[in-house]
């Protein structure tokens, strides 16, 4: 058999065209998948009103925003941390009425009218929150990353009638991670606080 098809075309011709066409085909399809995404159009974006540590701010974002890329990249309050992005670790929890809730997994729209509280709220002036005084007398971090999320869920831990026993305390934090393992002096700064604030 020879290498020449009745048209006078090599093999090697044949299939160097076929690979060359295939390897062209995911490019222009991109392109085009991604005009049809992005093109020209902007992306919508929505006027909100958030009530954070007391003070009211305007805000035009992306309706997708997280609280905590609004509170972090729009208004500059850094405390909230963004660890996993996936609700897991709780480095970024918040307080939203009173209550605590994970600033990642919750969209900045949702809490319009609603009063945000962040770790930048919580001491009044240079008076530290007993929850943070607590927190550096028992020396419950060490990175301190995610200790402003460990002190907003442990004032709500502490709030809502969580701290019985150390085993209650454990239960009511486990949501909030501690890569450097300062959960005992956590337990033991949450106990301390809690008598501090009448709990």
């Amino acid at each position: 058999m020879t290498d020449e098809f009745a048209s006078g075309l090599s093999r090697r011709a044949v299939l160097t065209g076929a690979i060359g066409a295939t390897a062209a085909l995911p490019l222009g399809g991109g392109v085009a998948r991604a005009d049809a995404i992005d093109g020209a159009t902007p992306r919508a974006t929505t006027e909100i009103k958030l009530d954070v540590n007391g003070r009211k701010h305007a805000l035009t974002l992306d309706p997708r925003t997280s609280l905590l890329d609004a509170l972090r990249y729009r208004l500059g309050l850094t405390g909230s941390k963004k660890g996993c992005d996936q609700g897991q670790c709780g480095a970024c929890t918040v307080h939203v009425n009173g209550r605590r809730v994970l600033s990642c997994l919750t969209l900045a729209v949702a809490v319009q009218g609603r009063a945000v509280a962040t770790i930048e709220g919580l001491a009044h002036g240079d008076a530290l929150h007993p929850m943070q005084a607590a927190f550096v007398e028992h020396d419950a971090f060490q990175c301190g990353y995610c200790t402003p999320g460990q002190i907003m869920s442990a004032v709500a831990c502490v709030v809502e009638g969580h701290t019985r026993s150390d085993d209650e305390i454990r239960e009511y934090m486990s949501g909030n991670l501690c890569r450097c393992a300062a959960y005992p002096n956590i337990v033991a700064a949450i106990r301390d606080a809690a008598s501090k604030m009448g709990a």
